[in-house]
């Protein structure tokens, strides 16, 4: 889970608040520390510049800003970052253009496909200048959609099972005699009838007594062997806590100064594929129903404290549940970020409404 940071004085005033958003403000536009001129020329207060040094003075002590050795301006904590997300900011909804060209994208691809939760992240990366990240709707148990068998070889062919949420499994199959397309094909036919909306329960128990029940099929030794290999896909794709995550726009995220000539985001990457932290995280939003932000060092990775992931849920409890998110660094701008996912969020809610209906 991530490590709240406690703050070290209570609500602030109007003014303090003021000068704190502008700091993070000018801060997330430059990636340069902020000075107290800055904010006098460009943000408009209504105060000297001595009354902003000396905001900017209390909001350091008070552990919302710090300030480079090199440097008399400011920056950010993660502190002021979490008091700017849960006090500050409004989420910022998506233009009602933006909006209306996405649901055309989106409408443009088939439901329940891959391309819905690689859309998902393109899109957040592209409206966010982060990085866009997206899971598959994940059910309490796997269930099949459809079954294709393609034929590599003689005694070889690929198996491709699609989830009724649209993730496709592959796995190769070899058999122990030759078999040739039009075969395969009746095969994998049966299987989708004899498999769809089953889950790997449901299925083993029909694939015991499928040629109990029809002795007389010269399919039905093929079609239980490959229908055991779906079985054992459906028990990985249950066990695997997160089975994918579609991500675009990391290289806008390596284009941030924070992370030039650094091996910090190579670290996060490594983070990201190896999926248990994001697999915590999953099940912690999920469980929430609503968009959480987990701010550098409140990760509990080491390697994550540069970085913001900001996480909604989308889905039915009991049905099927994923998220969509943005990655950046710190130095985010979190009112677009929440705004952009909790909208797509929202469309990702239409494709588990129309699986599932």
């Amino acid at each position: 889970m991530a490590r709240r940071i406690r703050q070290t004085i209570g609500p602030l005033d109007a003014r303090q608040q003021a000068v704190l958003r502008a700091v993070i403000e000018e801060y997330v536009a430059s990636a340069a520390p902020v000075g107290s001129a800055t904010i006098v020329d460009r943000y408009r207060l209504g105060v000297s510049s001595a009354t902003v040094r000396n905001v900017l003075a209390e909001l350091e002590v008070a552990g919302y800003l710090t300030h480079p050795h090199t440097s008399a301006g400011r920056i950010p904590t993660d502190a002021g970052y979490r008091y700017f997300v849960e006090t500050i900011i409004d989420a910022i909804p998506l233009p009602a253009v933006d909006q209306l060209l996405i649901r055309h994208q989106f409408g443009q691809v088939e439901f329940a496909n891959e391309q819905w939760f690689r859309l998902a992240a393109t899109t957040i990366a592209a409206a966010t200048r982060a990085a866009g990240l997206a899971t598959p709707a994940k059910p309490p148990a796997s269930r099949v959609r459809r079954v294709d068998l393609v034929h590599i070889a003689d005694r070889l062919a690929s198996l491709i099972v699609v989830l009724q949420e649209g993730t496709i499994r592959q796995v190769l199959v070899s058999t122990d005699d030759p078999y040739d397309d039009p075969i395969l094909t009746r095969v994998a036919g049966r299987l989708s009838e004899i498999a769809a909306d089953r889950s790997a329960v449901d299925l083993e128990r029909r694939l015991v007594r499928l040629e109990a029940d029809e002795p007389d099929d010269p399919d039905a030794a093929l079609v239980a062997s490959v229908g055991e290999q779906v079985v054992r896909l459906l028990r990985e794709s249950d066990a695997a806590a997160l089975a994918d995550v579609f991500s675009d726009g990391l290289l806008n995220v390596m284009a941030a100064p924070e992370f030039a000539q650094s091996d910090k985001l190579r670290r996060v990457f490594e983070v990201l594929d190896n999926r248990g932290y994001l697999a915590e995280l999953f099940g912690a939003v999920t469980r929430t129903g609503h968009v959480q932000v987990f701010i550098g060092s409140e990760n509990r990775i080491d390697e994550m404290a540069e970085v913001t992931l900001v996480l909604a849920p989308y889905g039915r409890p009991g049905r099927a549940v994923g998220i969509v998110g943005v990655l950046g660094p710190t130095r985010m701008r979190y009112a677009q970020a929440i705004g952009t996912v909790r909208f797509v969020g929202g469309l990702m809610n239409e494709l588990v409404d129309h699986l599932y209906a």
